[in-house]
Parts: C-alpha cells; sequence; structure tokens
C-alpha cells in the first residue's frame, strides 16, 4: 500500500486509460470557466440583493424592484448597481418623513410586481429579459409611480460625482478658467474631412 503522500510517477497518471494530459486540462478548463460563469451570476445576484437589503424603510422586495427599475429607466450596463441604490436612498429617506411618498413607492412597487406575476408569472425583478420588463414599464409609464421615480433619477443618478467619470464627464469647468481653456477643443470624437 502507498503512503498517501508518496508521488505517484508521472507514467501512472498517463497509463490511465482514456485519460492523457490534455484531455484533463481541456476538461479542466472547461469546469474553470463553468463554474466562473455561474459565480460571476451569483455575485452579481447576491450583490444586488444585498443593496436591496439596505432599503430599511421600504424593505428587501420593494428595494430589489426599485434597483431593477432604476436600471431599466436609465439603463448603463457599465455601471454597477451601487450607483443606482446612491441615487435611490434620499427618496427612501424622504419616504421615512413623507407618508404620501412612503405609500405611493410601497403601492408601486407591490403593483409593479403583481403585474409582473400576471404577465409573466415572476416578480418584476426576478424577469431575466430587460425586452420583458420594458413591455410592464410602457404600461405604467404615465402613472404617478413612474414619472415620480424618473424625476427623482434624473438628477439623483447624474448628479452624482462618482458617476460622471464613468460617463467621461470631468465636471464643471468655470472653477478652472472655464472651457474655452479646458476641453473647448478636445474634439478628437469628431473626425475632421481633410
Amino acid at each position: 500500500m502507498k503512503d498517501k503522500h508518496e508521488r505517484i510517477p508521472v507514467a501512472e497518471v498517463e497509463a490511465t486509460p482514456g485519460l492523457s494530459r490534455r484531455r484533463f486540462l481541456a476538461a479542466g478548463s472547461m469546469v474553470a470557466l463553468g463554474v466562473g460563469a455561474l459565480s460571476a451570476t451569483g455575485l452579481e445576484a447576491s450583490a444586488r440583493e444585498a443593496l436591496a437589503r439596505e432599503f430599511t424603510l421600504l424593505g428587501a422586495e420593494a428595494g430589489n424592484t426599485l434597483l431593477v427599475l432604476a436600471r431599466d429607466i436609465f439603463p448603463h450596463d457599465h455601471i454597477e448597481d451601487r450607483y443606482y441604490r446612491q441615487a435611490l436612498a434620499p427618496l427612501e429617506a424622504q419616504a421615512a418623513d413623507d407618508a404620501e411618498l412612503r405609500q405611493l413607492l410601497a403601492e408601486g412597487t407591490t403593483a409593479l410586481d403583481e403585474l409582473a406575476r400576471a404577465r409573466f408569472q415572476r416578480p418584476y425583478a426576478a424577469i431575466e429579459r430587460e425586452s420583458d420588463r420594458l413591455v410592464l414599464l410602457y404600461l405604467i409609464e404615465h402613472g404617478a409611480f413612474f414619472q415620480r421615480l424618473k424625476g427623482h433619477l434624473v438628477t439623483g443618478f447624474y448628479d452624482n460625482k462618482e458617476v460622471w467619470p464613468l460617463f467621461g464627464y470631468e465636471g464643471s469647468s468655470w472653477e478652472q478658467g472655464g472651457y474655452l481653456n479646458r476641453g473647448f477643443n478636445d474634439i478628437d470624437w469628431l473626425e475632421q474631412d481633410a
């Protein structure tokens, strides 16, 4: 009997029927890719769930709906959910002191989830395809809930100075002499015809 710490000669491993180093490495690579893909999807979902739990007033379920809804209203795939949460935080804080706003947000998220369940048999945030979620948004876009959320996010999201560099915006220029000396001629995105 071999000691468990004794090294197995390479010749014995290579002699295993149907298993070569190449097949072993190929199979190992495929398993690693599969685990990586599942982990990335799981990490994204768990990160969103963690952010949704930060909605202490409205609750995690409503928070999750609001996060996905905010992303659907102003979709930017390269922007992390945490920036959407930052944009929604003042609205939730305002709802703590404003019973009418709190009711609007609570009833709005509940109604959206019910609409999603009626049409897709799952809550709004659990609908995988963005195009399916957009169908629901077109149904509520003229309502007070949607309009209030959209109006808040326009400033709450785009006024966040942490987001500006992600869009390539350098910020205000007047403090540095204005745009004439800072960015006026930065038109590298425009090709000049010769």
